[in-house]
């Protein structure tokens, strides 16, 4: 009975690796400066204006540049490649990042629900001036454009904490929506002060539903959640299509960061040297890594094909 493991952990992480690193700091960094200029700017007019709302949505976009910086830190360690002491690499620091933003976007959406509701409560009238209007429409166009290009490049380089923050950016937008309205509506009747409040309840629950949906696969991939079972049946066909394996079976699966490193056992003619199963082995392996799809990683197990147990 012959048996080859190939158990050397890769290194390839694609060939355009590097520069999509640098391309999702240069999209964060980018995101930092407009961030940290919006912040400043809708704080400066909420005081001029005298409106809370804008003054409060100013620190919601300082929330976002805080996520910013943790984009940028954590690139500086999740494109490291693998270690002695990190052998399978460290690209689930991209995952915790990705947690980390959904974390403050629950936060955040929490938060202006209950400001919302509490202010609703209260009752509180006061007529705004045009100035904060003016930030609240800014603001809402800077940050959907920051969210759609950020969104590309995240979809572009497969970054999923890139695209974490770029549904940040949107929230931001979203939530500039009912400070624009509200700041109209009271400079024009201070009696219409409510559709603010109104207004940011409804996006609140919406911002928390986005950061469900991102932190939930996040938290899965901690907890070794495999890819779907299209993606095994993609992994199979791609096996099978090398010349020399007569079947694959015991695949598995699991995700790191914006990857996929697969397990699984291919069996071939008992008959062949160990060297033929060997470069068979390694064809496996290269054809899954380069096969376009997510697999950055593959350990493949060699055994003897029997005719009898797997049929013609």
């Amino acid at each position: 009975m012959i048996i080859y493991h190939n158990i050397g952990m890769s290194n390839n992480y694609g060939p355009s690796f590097p520069e999509n690193i640098r391309l999702v700091r240069r999209t964060a960094a980018i995101s930092l400066a407009v961030n940290i200029f919006l912040s400043i700017f809708k704080f400066v007019c909420g005081m001029l204006g005298k409106s809370q709302v804008i003054m409060a949505d100013a620190a919601h976009t300082l929330s976002d540049a805080v996520t910013d910086v943790a984009v940028i830190t954590g690139s500086l360690f999740w494109s490291k490649l693998p270690d002695r002491k990190h052998p399978y690499g460290h690209r689930r620091i991209e995952t915790l990042v990705t947690i980390i933003i959904a974390v403050s976007l629950t936060f955040v959406g929490l938060g202006m629900a209950y400001n919302g509701l509490l202010t609703l409560l209260k009752g509180a009238v006061q007529k705004t001036g045009w100035i904060a209007f003016l930030a609240a429409v800014i603001s809402l166009c800077s940050k959907e454009f920051l969210f759609r290009w950020s969104f590309s490049i995240g979809k572009k380089t497969g970054s999923k904490a890139l695209i974490a923050n770029a549904y940040h950016q949107r929230s931001d937008a979203f939530s500039s929506i009912p400070a624009a309205v509200a700041v109209a509506a009271s400079a024009i009747d201070p009696r219409l002060w409510f559709l603010d409040d109104i207004g940011a309840i409804i996006i609140a629950f919406f911002i928390v539903s986005i950061a469900w949906k991102l932190g939930w696969p996040a938290l899965s991939e901690l907890i070794d959640t495999g890819a779907p079972q299209n993606e095994l049946d993609h992994i199979k066909t791609l096996a099978m299509g090398v010349d020399g394996v007569k079947e694959a079976h015991a695949i598995r699966t699991r995700y790191v960061g914006s990857g996929i490193q697969t397990d699984l056992h291919i069996l071939v003619d008992p008959e062949i040297t160990v060297r033929k199963s060997h470069m068979i082995s390694d064809e496996v392996k290269q054809r899954l890594i380069s096969s376009g799809s997510d697999i950055i990683d593959a350990v493949i197990h060699v055994e003897p094909y029997e005719e009898g147990k797997w049929g013609k």
